[in-house]
């Protein structure tokens, strides 16, 4: 380090962060300040609770303070877009944003749910010509939605109890891509179909606080033969996943997604290819979990 007295010090980083509701549990500030820190990037990472009445607010906030760009979480992943300038392509498709990215003048969204929950998903099943049950019709389950045709589903069940949200995602798979789409309503005890491969929660059912909330379906639908994700990363191991691993299932939770998207947010902002481990490091750390 130069210790040049004459040496002017720069003590105003660049400012990044995540408006959410609620925003209390997200751990993203821990993993995301964990790589800033160990790249040495003058960047910071706020978590910032933000009402859907004032999110307008908060982006213009973001804008006159000089922001390098911004995540953004439940609820606000559809309504941000009327706020941007423009979408990145596959946040066009997916019809919402995650990542909002400050390119000279403009601010650009992004999506990087379904990127980080496929690269996730990888590591222990490939999806192609698989078929697969995703409960949740939000922003977050249509990324999962779209990028998992893209990657080859066969079928992709969308299980939701607004049949408007879920066919607008159905519409869009079967106009898009070569995957089959269906709707099924959620308004009882869901069982899913034994034909399933892959199971995918990607509601905030079981999101702390609300750790004891659980899906309403029939757990005895739930075979050892499939897999069984949760997008949720607080608690890694939800009721879900603690349910599916006791019969036998490959369970995978939401801190993977949480980190692969982290590391394709952080691109964006600063350009620079930051260790995926470090940042798991940094969620089990604060999570306590257990290495």
């Amino acid at each position: 380090m130069n210790t040049d007295s004459n040496t002017p010090i720069d003590f105003l980083p660049q400012l990044t962060g995540c408006f959410a509701q609620p925003a209390a549990e997200n751990p993203t500030v821990a993993m995301v300040e964990a790589a800033y820190q160990h790249h040495g990037l003058h960047f910071r990472y706020v978590t910032c609770e933000v009402s859907p009445e004032n999110l307008n607010a908060a982006v213009n906030g973001a804008k006159a303070m000089g922001w390098s760009g911004f995540n953004c979480s439940l609820p606000h992943k559809v309504a941000i877009i009327k706020y941007l300038d423009e979408l990145g392509e596959s946040a066009k498709l997916i019809g919402a944003v995650n990542t909002i990215v400050k390119r000279g003048n403009r601010w650009i969204g992004e999506n990087t749910d379904g990127k980080g929950f496929l690269q996730a998903l990888k590591e222990i099943i490939d999806p192609d010509a698989k078929h697969i049950t995703l409960f949740g019709a939000g922003g977050a389950a249509r990324a999962i939605a779209v990028e998992l045709a893209l990657a080859g589903a066969e079928s992709i069940t969308i299980v939701n109890r607004s049949k408007q949200r879920a066919d607008e995602v159905v519409r869009l798979l079967n106009e898009n891509t070569s995957a089959k789409a269906f709707y099924k309503p959620w308004d009882e005890k869901y069982a899913v179909a034994p034909s399933t491969d892959i199971i995918i929660n990607a509601t905030s059912i079981g999101l702390f606080p609300n750790i004891d909330e659980q899906l309403n379906i029939d757990f005895n639908s739930i075979k050892p033969n499939m897999v069984v994700a949760d997008c949720i990363p607080n608690p890694p191991q939800t009721h879900l996943l603690k349910t599916a691993a006791n019969k036998g299932c490959k369970t995978i939770d939401g801190l993977g997604m949480l980190v692969n998207q982290g590391v394709i947010g952080i691109k964006f902002w600063t350009d620079t290819d930051v260790d995926a481990a470090v940042m798991h490091s940094a969620l089990k750390k604060v999570l306590h979990i257990k290495e």
